[in-house]
């Protein structure tokens, strides 16, 4: 193998850094002669006039080859035999063919000269928005290597006929494809020259061969070694069998790029494993050991040595910032590259860089080595030289900008200022076009290069420049002309008697003549000798003027006369004219001028007088139809109403309570709009007392806070459902009272947080239930909460809860679909995503706040995004975080909540098919919900006579009578002059009249005997023991008549009414019982709690008439409203 001439090449990627033609002089002097690019080959913005000839010596790549933005329309890239792939562009390719035709002017590279191109070691193809000519044709799986990704999209024409396989890279016979794989036979395990198996290549030959031994390789596949290929270099240490021990190796070699080398190459470090690199790694530095820089290991800590752009975190980094500056404090080396760019000061909107101040440049001040090049494209003008860079002593170039490591152009500097600049190991100087810049020398340089090759071209000023000197190569730079200068040129001669265009010599200038002069002595149509057209006053024209605006608004005409002079036309001459006087005007108009106008005015008539019709007709309909409307309305009977909305009428009753009925006993809480009283509702004329919550409103409320507490008892009047509390009457005082049930447990956030040690999967799934039975029945009445959440939550019992606090409920018209809100504080920890962004409310935002309300109950309370600020929740939410599965959960449990929170509201599932899931888990708690000692739980029940008074015990509280067992409607219960003598509910929903009504109305115990043993269900589930006289011993287990059953509704809540026809189930396979006395908890004398066999399990839907054995009739009662501030609130922005 030829010894190989070594370049660099570049990493710019499709960035255009300078002008074309810099970029392409860059290229020239970067691949000029260069046969082996260590890096990568970036062929880009080559235009048609381009000379690419300097291509032709390129016969291997060490990265990727990339190919883009050009318009030249052959690449010449023939004796190109591999590509290595060490580097990959975008990752993935290392041959990048991209958007080489410009769609504006049509041209494009059509041919891709790749002829001698055999393998690919590592890395992809990729083709895109090309007119390549013939690149379909080619064999990439005989270049590639298996499993490569390859993307070609392209379209070309046929190869010559004496192609194998009509594979070619262009047309005609030379540019057919080389195959050195796909023809191999069976017996070659990497390359061949032939079919034959004779013509297999050495394992460790690459591209293909010429005979079979490792010297005959066209390239090698790892390491080149004087000609033959290796899988490894020598090492520079050998083993000696006499001595034991390992010694010098004669032959050893070091490894540079794929190739073995004797020494490495000035510039670069030497490692102990035989190693050219360009910065040393791991817990080795940098030192000089005769004339030769090694790694050695660090005695302790490493001297701190920065990455530069190229290396690390930086590598894929163009130029210096604001977001990498401050990486560079206090460095005194820097591996890799220091590039200050227009981006550098000026910001990069796209990757969203700020701007750099210029002031953070003295990080710089303590460099004092960089590794790789020196690049400054622009410098603040503050700064009138390179001060932060005083310091730097040496700058090595082993990564270099093409052939260059110190580029200083533009800059507004009048010195350079490095002062401790002592050596640039390799690389070339580039100081240009830097107007103020004085003080420099090409002498001070030359003394600081290390390398001859640094000073081996001698430049000299163009032979038109004079002997003051130039800024650079070429006629353009001169500081001054030797003859004439034309344009930035300088130039021997004028085209003054021969030659385009024609010009006249100014002060040493040549100057274009103006295109109306045929003669002239300076510059412009006014001073032309000679005219080549017409003259007017002082300056050549191409033609006279011909109705010139000109002074006073008149119109200027003139006519050109026999010297081709232009003359003014007589003053009545409107048209212009041929000549002097009135005989020489054009008298001639337009003949289809007033045909036009007349055209244009009819038009416009009798588009007026259409508007003018249209206006009238339709006023005269809208007064006849305010006619026939005025005329219906005067009418005494409407034959049908005029806008029929199709919507029930409201029947709910509201009860007007008179202030001295009831008293206040106890402060519940407070807040901003008022005060909850637990207290006492004695109705007038009935002796019976009632316990209730009482809502005031403050007396300095505003109007608005008025509206919305007599909205509040609306909705709560228009529910009627057994798991909804429902309002039991208004006060309207001063200050209006909203009375309601009182709840003796409280809220179930409260309840769940205070006996999480006692509440087993049954009760959290029979709370999910009724929960979700009493969102339903909302949802069917068009009416969305909005304010849904365990503290929103009642207990009347540990088996029975209601959804209770509708200050934010609103319901919706019968065509209604969703609420737009005003503002106001909300709840945005509970509320979906559109509720938060649009403040938009639906029933399916309610099923999101369901979901938040189910993991409360399974958390015991957590608060949800606890530690979250409330402002930050829709951007997690967008963000696609959601609340943690509960440790208690299955997946099953959890996967209903996850629903619930879906982007989409109609992804998330319906109350109705959430009333479903819940049911369904309700009937085999243990499978669902996980609590350790689940079977061992209870809560106290509510049968328990002493615990239920205990709970409501008060003042005057001794006859209390619970606000369901009052409002249940009997004969004679409207009698009371404080009520409407209307009842408040249809009987046909609640039990059948009995006698002696009145009296068990007011029985003092809602535990009873009086009350019927007909309102004890069966169970609704398998698992579940009806009543029975072994678990409530007291009580009959006897029925009703089937003639006195009330009437049952159709919805699934109320058919327990039915459940007393049935037996329990004698093997229920839950029984929620302790199976032995170890296992339950034991008092503080040593007894077990309820020792009998087995207990019943309660309800999971509707508890009220299974174990609460007060009446159940289908009454709705409203508890205490917590009142006071919620943090967890937001209000609007």
């Amino acid at each position: 193998l030829q010894k190989h001439q070594i370049c660099q090449g570049f990493t710019n990627n499709l960035n255009l850094l300078g002008s074309n033609e810099d970029h392409y002089l860059n290229m020239v002097k970067t691949y000029s002669n260069c046969t082996v690019v260590l890096e990568n080959l970036e062929i880009t913005y080559m235009e048609e006039h381009r000379d690419l000839s300097f291509l032709r010596s390129i016969e291997e790549v060490g990265g990727y080859v990339l190919i883009a933005l050009n318009t030249a329309s052959r690449i010449p890239l023939e004796n190109l035999r591999i590509i290595r792939g060490h580097s990959l562009y975008e990752g993935a390719y290392a041959l990048a063919v991209l958007a080489n035709y410009d769609k504006m002017t049509n041209q494009g590279t059509t041919e891709l000269l790749l002829t001698s191109l055999t393998e690919i070691l590592k890395g992809g193809v990729k083709f895109g928005n090309n007119q390549l000519c013939n690149v379909e044709t080619i064999q990439w799986d005989d270049l590639v290597n298996i499993n490569t990704f390859i993307f070609v999209y392209f379209t070309g024409q046929k190869c010559h006929s004496s192609c194998f396989n009509s594979s070619c890279w262009a047309p005609g016979p030379q540019n057919c494809q080389t195959l050195t794989k796909l023809n191999c036979a069976q017996q070659c395990s990497k390359r061949c020259k032939g079919p034959s198996p004779s013509d297999c290549c050495n394992e460790h030959c690459a591209v293909g061969c010429t005979g079979p031994r490792p010297t005959d390789c066209l390239a090698c596949r790892d390491f080149q070694d004087d000609g033959m290929c290796k899988d490894s270099c020598p090492g520079l240490m050998r083993y000696d069998p006499n001595l034991h021990q390992l010694v010098p190796n004669p032959h050893g070699k070091y490894n540079f790029g794929a190739t073995c080398v004797k020494s490495c190459p000035h510039n670069y470090v030497v490692t102990d494993h035989g190693a050219c690199v360009r910065t040393c790694s791991g817990n080795t530095y940098e030192v000089e050991e005769g004339g030769i820089r090694k790694c050695a290991k660090c005695d302790g800590l490493c001297p701190k040595v920065c990455k530069g752009l190229g290396m690390g975190d930086l590598t894929h980094t163009l130029s210096i910032n604001a977001t990498n500056i401050d990486s560079f404090k206090n460095c005194t080396k820097i591996n890799g590259n220091i590039a200050i760019l227009k981006t550098s000061f000026n910001g990069d909107t796209f990757t969203k860089t700020p701007k750099m101040d210029p002031a953070q440049l003295d990080v710089f001040k303590t460099v004092k080595e960089i590794t790789g090049y020196l690049w400054i494209q622009t410098w603040p003008e503050t700064m009138s030289s390179l001060s932060p860079f005083e310091n730097l002593e040496i700058i090595r170039g082993r990564t270099k900008r093409g052939s260059r490591s110190v580029v200083m152009i533009t800059l507004n500097i009048q010195y350079l200022g490095l002062r401790s600049l002592k050596e640039i190991i390799d690389g070339d100087v580039v100081i240009s076009k830097n107007q103020n810049l004085c003080y420099t020398n090409k002498s001070h340089w030359e003394r600081l290069f290390k390398s001859a090759s640094q000073t081996r071209k001698k430049n000299t000023c163009d032979r038109k420049c004079t002997s003051d000197g130039c800024w650079g190569p070429g006629p353009d730079m001169c500081f001054a002309c030797q003859d004439y200068r034309r344009g930035g040129n300088c130039v021997d001669s004028c085209n003054i008697l021969e030659g385009e265009p024609r010009e006249v010599v100014m002060n040493k200038t040549c100057v274009e003549c103006d295109p109306e002069c045929l003669h002239m002595n300076g510059t412009g149509s006014g001073n032309c000798t000679k005219c080549a057209n017409f003259q007017d006053g002082l300056f050549c024209v191409s033609r006279c003027p011909q109705g010139v605006l000109g002074k006073d608004d008149s119109l200027v005409w003139k006519y050109a006369d026999e010297t081709r002079v232009c003359r003014l036309c007589h003053k009545n001459c409107t048209q212009g004219c041929t000549g002097p006087g009135l005989e020489g005007c054009h008298n001639k108009r337009p003949a289809g001028l007033s045909m036009i106008a007349a055209a244009v005015v009819g038009v416009l008539l009798a588009v007026l007088i259409a508007g003018v019709f249209v206006f009238l007709l339709l006023r005269r309909r809208h007064i006849k139809r305010k006619r026939t409307m005025r005329r219906l309305l005067q009418e005494r009977e409407l034959v049908e109403p005029l806008t029929p909305s199709g919507q029930a009428p409201n029947q709910a009753l509201l009860r007007i309570l008179k202030e001295p009925e009831f008293r206040k006993t106890k402060v519940l809480g407070s807040g901003a709009f008022g005060t909850v009283y637990k207290g006492l509702w004695v109705p007038e004329g009935e002796d019976v007392k009632i316990p209730v919550a009482i809502k005031v409103l403050r007396e300095a409320t505003s109007p608005k806070a008025n509206k919305e507490i007599l909205d509040e008892a609306y909705v709560m009047a228009s529910v009627e459902h057994p798991h909804v509390c429902r309002l039991l009457g208004i006060c309207l005082t001063s200050t209006v009272q909203l009375i309601t049930q009182l709840m003796p447990y409280g809220c179930l956030l409260d309840y769940v947080k205070e006996n999480k040690d006692s509440i087993g999967s049954q009760h959290l799934l029979n709370w999910c239930v009724q929960i979700a039975k009493g969102m339903n029945y909302l949802e069917e009445r068009h009416l969305v909460h909005r304010d849904l959440a365990a503290r929103n939550v009642l207990v009347k019992t540990p088996h029975h809860v209601k959804i209770t606090d509708f200050g934010l409920a609103k319901l919706l018209n019968a065509d209604e679909k969703e609420y737009h809100a005003d503002g106001g504080k909300v709840p945005i920890k509970w509320m979906s995503l559109e509720s938060i962004l649009n403040r938009t409310y639906t029933h399916q935002s309610d099923v999101w706040s369901y979901g938040v309300t189910a993991w409360e109950l399974m958390t015991f309370g957590t608060k949800p995004y606890d530690g979250i600020p409330a402002s930050e929740i829709a951007r997690i939410l967008e963000k696609g975080e959601r609340l943690p599965q509960p440790p208690i959960c299955t997946i099953d449990v959890y996967m209903i909540m996850v629903k619930c929170w879906m982007i989409d509201a109609d992804s998330r599932p319906r109350f109705r098919e959430l009333i479903a899931e819940f049911t369904k888990m309700a009937r085999d708690p243990p499978r669902y919900l996980v609590i350790q000692g689940d079977d061992c739980m209870t809560l106290p029940s509510p049968a328990d006579t002493k615990f239920y008074r205990s709970l409501i015990s008060g003042e005057d509280l001794e006859d209390g009578v619970d606000a369901d067992e009052y409002l249940v409607p009997q004969r004679g219960f409207f009698n009371s002059p404080s009520t409407s003598i209307t009842p408040l509910l249809h009987s046909g929903n609640g039990v059948p009249s009995r006698d002696g009504s009145i009296v068990l109305r007011y029985i003092p115990d809602p535990t009873d005997k009086l009350l019927d043993d007909a309102f004890q269900p069966a169970p609704d589930y398998i698992n579940q023991n009806g009543v029975s006289t072994v678990v409530n011993p007291g009580y009959h287990h006897t029925c009703l008549p089937r003639t006195l059953l009330p009437t049952i509704s159709s919805d699934d809540t109320e058919t327990e009414y039915l459940n007393c026809f049935k037996n329990g189930v004698n093997g229920p396979e839950y029984l929620n019982e302790c199976l032995s006395p170890t296992a339950c908890p034991l008092t503080s004398n040593g007894t077990v709690h309820d020792t009998q066999s087995f207990q019943p399990q309660t309800s999971i839907d509707n508890p009220d008439y299974q174990q609460d054995f007060s009446p159940t009739f289908k009454s709705h009662t409203n508890g205490h409203i917590p009142a006071a501030e919620n943090t967890e609130y937001l209000g609007p922005d």
